[in-house]
């Protein structure tokens, strides 16, 4: 069974999508919202499959003073209550590392190698469309590959593998899914992959996530319920730019 790590930052204004406002109509507080719903849609995805979710938190202590947070696990364990159905399920463990890189390498070497873990899994929980079917399918591709990889676009990485662990140093120096795949191949791991899917960390990804969420609701296809809803209560759109699509609001 895979432990699914999702590497969970709690959602307030100014610490989660930080840059998202700059370049998407939305402001910090709607971009916190936005970081929430696709938590709980990742959360979600992970409980209905076949792995074990771990909520591995940034503490309180290694965040903006002024974020006003004093407990990380409490308000994240607010989020997790939300959305699953057995809440006491969910393992909560504060993150180490002074970068997102160190912080996903400390984690998934521990689990493998200090505890009774086969397979584990780091997800940043901002691709909504993850859902149980692809956690499963990456489950059952790292019983014959030590690591797996999920594109989440502009070379970001929303899933990552392993059942052996890699040198971790800068692993997700951009492109992140090409460092992976090096790192993982320099210590002779054969890689496979999953299906790409939009993150909301940039306007793009965002803006893809909407242009896919309007064609599978057009296709009466399942869409991640809570950012779906959090995308309508916005009135994000999209429309035609110069160079594609772009967000716009109703």
């Amino acid at each position: 069974m895979t432990v699914l790590a999702v590497l969970a930052t709690p959602p307030r204004d100014g610490i989660v999508l930080e840059t998202l406002p700059a370049t998407a109509p939305v402001s910090a507080a709607e971009a916190a919202a936005l970081y929430e719903a696709a938590l709980k849609d990742t959360f979600r995805a992970v409980e209905e499959s076949g792995g074990d979710l771990l909520v591995n938190y940034r503490a309180a202590e290694d965040l903006p003073a002024d974020a006003g947070i004093d407990d990380a696990e409490a308000a994240l364990r607010a989020v997790a209550s939300d959305v699953l159905q057995d809440p006491g399920s969910a393992r909560f463990e504060p993150q180490a590392g002074s970068t997102y890189a160190a912080r996903v390498g400390n984690t998934v070497t521990h689990l493998l190698r200090e505890e009774p873990v086969r397979t584990a899994a780091a997800l940043p929980g901002t691709a909504p469309l993850l859902g149980r079917a692809l956690v499963d399918t990456a489950a059952m591709k790292l019983r014959s590959n030590q690591v797996v990889l999920g594109h989440g676009g502009e070379g970001r990485v929303y899933y990552a593998g392993f059942s052996e662990p890699i040198d971790f140093e800068d692993a997700y120096e951009p492109p992140a899914i090409g460092t992976l795949a090096r790192r993982a191949r320099d210590a002779g791991h054969a890689v496979e992959f999953v299906e790409t899917l939009p993150t909301i960390e940039t306007a793009a990804g965002l803006a893809d996530l909407v242009a896919v969420i309007e064609a599978r609701r057009t296709a009466d296809r399942v869409v991640p319920d809570y950012t779906a809803a959090t995308i309508d209560d916005l009135g994000l759109r999209t429309v035609a730019g110069a160079d594609g699509i772009e967000l716009d609001r109703e």
